[in-house]
């Protein structure tokens, strides 16, 4: 990968059988590398072999995306502990392969406190406590591999624990290691921080992985964020690691997709 951010694109929108045919894709539509999609319940581990004979091969795989039914912060101590289980194949499988890390967030769709009924079954100091435990032991398990851990804060809507990027912060300054980072994704920015660049400045020490997306959560260039303002912040704050696309598509995939990186390189 260049000097500047590589723009990566997720693995679900390539067509292909195989990771060298979405490779050829990715890279025939401007893309500098693929993020991985992590599925539970073994999924992604058993997907090792295929993986490391993609790395051997020279395609960029920097990052994988949580894709699971229950996560870290889940409710029920079972469901949080198979979560836990899966997310350490998954830096396991990201370092074998020479990547930079796994993002999860803390949940999901589990709860929010913009809907009926309100008010979970956790207090907030039992949310912190749950997290604290859940990401200090994959910053530890990330620290022994020698890759990173990506809190990504959601909107309100779909998540009701970590939704801005000062609360990202204060719960990695909780835990005090520093292979918990922050996966900032410009959507769930553009929902909560009333100024996003000013946000990400702020957090510019934890920021370890960028996503991008439009305000109504489609590709880059179709709503209204002004992209020339995130790539000037992206230079402000020193952040040279990649910047995946994950995004609903306005139109057929290759013609949405293929738009994308000539934009961000514009201003990247």
């Amino acid at each position: 990968m260049s000097a500047r951010n590589a723009i990566c694109v997720q693995e679900q929108y390539l067509p292909g059988a195989t990771m060298a045919q979405k490779w050829e894709a990715a890279r025939s539509w401007g893309f500098d590398g693929i993020e991985l999609r992590g599925k539970g319940d073994g999924a992604f581990m058993a997907r090792l072999p295929e993986l490391k004979a993609a790395a051997a091969a020279g395609i960029p795989m920097p990052t994988v995306c949580v894709e699971m039914a229950h996560f870290i912060g889940d409710f029920d101590p079972d469901r949080r502990a198979d979560a836990l289980i899966q997310m350490t194949d998954q830096l396991r499988v990201i370092a074998e392969i020479g990547g930079r890390g796994a993002m999860t967030p803390a949940s999901w769709g589990m709860f929010s406190r913009r809907l009926p009924p309100f008010e979970p079954p956790r207090t907030p100091d039992q949310d912190h406590a749950v997290l604290v435990d859940a990401f200090g032991a994959l910053g530890a398990e990330a620290q022994t591999l020698g890759v990173e851990i990506y809190l990504e804060p959601l909107n309100r809507y779909e998540d009701h624990m970590i939704n801005r990027l000062a609360d990202a912060v204060a719960l990695i300054e909780s835990i005090g290691l520093d292979t918990v980072r922050i996966g900032a994704d410009t959507y769930h920015m553009n929902i909560e921080e009333a100024d996003p660049a000013a946000a990400l400045v702020s957090a510019a020490p934890y920021i370890g992985h960028l996503q991008a997306s439009d305000s109504n959560r489609l590709e880059p260039g179709a709503g209204h964020i002004d992209w020339a303002l995130f790539g000037a912040t992206v230079h402000a704050i020193g952040y040279t690691g990649p910047i995946a696309i994950e995004s609903r598509l306005s139109g057929p995939v290759a013609e949405s997709l293929s738009a994308v990186p000539p934009l961000l390189k514009r201003y990247l």
